[in-house]
């Protein structure tokens, strides 16, 4: 069995269920799905999809950097979204977090995601 240590940090929502906000083994990172819920509020902030992309991310933020890590770290991004027409707008926030060379990713829409919201996001960290 991996020897595997689980992050949690309270500048990020907790976990909605049985899992860890992400997992260390060896030199990776594995996060979670991120919601765009405000750990503060505990609310999912309103308006255009941008705001929610920018809480996502700032929530994967808070668990790589609680990790050890910061964003420059991150590997492979996989992002859900419920509507693929917000893709552009997605797209530009993420560039804003991200510099070249920047992580490989997927984008895929689904039918739903937790909670109602409608992006979330997980990574793949490789930490020094």
């Amino acid at each position: 069995m991996a020897n595997k240590q689980s992050v949690s940090t309270t500048k990020a929502p907790g976990a909605i269920g049985p899992y860890s906000q992400a997992i260390i083994t060896g030199n990776l990172l594995f996060a979670s799905g991120q919601l765009p819920i405000n750990p503060e509020t505990g609310k999912i902030p309103e308006g255009p999809i941008g705001n929610r992309a920018r809480q996502v991310f700032e929530n994967l933020r808070a668990i790589v950097e609680e990790a050890g890590g910061n964003l420059n770290d991150v590997v492979k991004t996989t992002v859900f979204m419920t509507n693929l027409q917000d893709f552009k707008e997605m797209n530009e926030v993420y560039a804003t977090y991200f510099s070249d060379p920047f992580p490989a990713r997927s984008a895929v829409q689904v039918a739903a995601l937790p909670l109602g919201a409608d992006i979330e996001m997980e990574a793949i960290i490789s930490l020094k």
